[in-house]
């Protein structure tokens, strides 16, 4: 008797692209190609990718699709970019197929760095395939229509420090948020954080880091930029 053949593992997919370059965190700059997963389990009223989660404003049918964890790892190692970022949306939201994606790119001698939100702790063994992790939790200002216990999730971001592969980075308006960001660090033992102004114009991009070099250096962070949109500002797929 034969047995049936399990299905392929796939994932909800936004969009990917190569030909790019990481615009945030401590690899901006390094040349990348890019997987963002659709998805989010946060409602942020700033957030620059809505179209990968919010169905009250685009039509997930047509914005996302399914793709096998095979099809992903292909594309993927057909990329020139020894750099793979999985962004979102919410990541970790597909821990499964996520977690059967990075030890693929792994395995196969690339680098992984995951965009995550630091809601949803990583299991034990998407940590042991190596990715790095870029968290960036949210801020009072992102979580008007969100309580304060949806946006940050003390075990997890914990879980995140633990893994000693996590970087930190806060996307801020004003100085003023500067103060938010200590106090979660004391908390919960921040490393390695970085500070960028938000936005997508490339004006407002420069006019924030002006403003926030002097306090951000003051208080020891690294100061951070949005690279993509410097040079590209709010085109899709760069």
């Amino acid at each position: 008797m034969s047995t049936l053949q399990r299905p392929r593992l796939r994932v909800r997919v936004s969009e990917k692209f190569g030909g790019t370059v990481q615009g945030e965190g401590p690899s901006t700059g390094v040349p990348a190609c890019f997987i963002r997963l659709a998805l989010c389990n946060l409602v942020c009223s700033p957030c620059d990718t809505p179209y990968s989660w919010d169905h009250t404003r685009y039509d997930l049918r047509k914005e996302a699709h399914y793709e096998s964890v095979d099809e992903l790892l292909a594309w993927a190692l057909d990329q020139p970019e020894e750099l793979v970022i999985i962004t979102g949306g919410e990541p970790l939201i597909q821990m499964a197929g996520l977690t059967e994606l990075v030890k693929g790119l792994r395995a196969a001698g690339r680098m992984v760095e995951i965009e995550t939100n630091g809601t949803i702790a990583p299991s034990e063994t998407l940590v042991a395939a190596g990715p790095h992790f870029n968290v960036s939790p949210k801020l009072s200002r992102f979580g008007a229509a969100m309580p304060e216990k949806q946006r940050l999730v003390p075990e997890a971001l914990r879980a995140f420090v633990a893994t000693g592969r996590a970087r930190f980075k806060f996307a801020v308006s004003e100085p003023a948020e500067l103060a938010e960001i200590a106090a979660l660090e004391a908390a919960y033992s921040l490393t390695d954080i970085s500070v960028m102004p938000e936005g997508t114009d490339p004006e407002v991009i420069l006019t924030g880091m002006r403003t926030l070099e002097g306090p951000v250096r003051e208080r020891g962070y690294r100061l951070g930029t949005r690279l993509h949109v410097l040079l590209w500002g709010d085109e899709r797929g760069r």
